[in-house]
């Protein structure tokens, strides 16, 4: 989107049509999870949030449900808006394609104030991070996924019958992982 709308973008004061798009799709997103989770932050197209009280957010399937919920709102979401888009750039005709990945992983964090904000940092965050460019889609066959780390799954008690098995190593950390497609 940052390319197709480079030239227009905030032309005459005016957000751009594809930035309000993807705010919009954001927002869904964000009402679906917050609560249970919380808010860390938006990063670009990506929502980060967490919980640091396990017993406030759902288990066992009722996770997955939540997830599963979340994703159907965003593919209405990006249905109605592909359905009444005016704005046919290589971008916004391709909003369609636009997909959701979850990563769910359980580890130790902290809570630290950079400048004015509150960011969560440690290994166990840099590697959920790094879990969003696992091949966990070439695994279910498309992008939209859940991937579940062995420690998300112990500490929610997520099932994992229905699920792909995924085994990485980042940073010579092993990783094993459960995932379950969206679609």
């Amino acid at each position: 989107m940052a390319f197709a709308h480079r030239d227009d973008a905030f032309a005459d004061g005016r957000v751009p049509e594809a930035y309000e798009i993807l705010s919009g799709l954001l927002d869904g997103i964000v009402e679906r999870l917050v609560p249970p989770f919380t808010l860390s932050k938006l990063e670009g197209d990506a929502v980060f949030a967490y919980s640091d009280d396990s017993t406030s957010i759902p288990r066992g399937q009722e996770t997955l449900d939540c997830l599963g919920k979340c994703y159907a709102d965003f593919r209405h979401r990006v249905d109605n808006v592909y359905a009444v888009s005016t704005c046919w750039c290589d971008a916004c005709s391709g909003i369609d394609r636009l997909d959701l990945k979850f990563v769910l992983h359980a580890g130790s964090f902290v809570i630290q104030d950079i400048a004015g904000q509150r960011e969560l940092v440690g290994p166990q965050v840099v590697l959920a991070h790094r879990l969003l460019k696992s091949r966990a889609a070439d695994l279910v066959g498309h992008n939209g996924y859940v991937l579940v780390t062995d420690a998300a799954a112990d500490a929610l008690d997520i099932p994992s019958e229905d699920a792909a098995q995924l085994s990485e190593t980042h940073d010579d950390e092993h990783v094993s992982a459960h995932v379950f497609a969206l679609r």
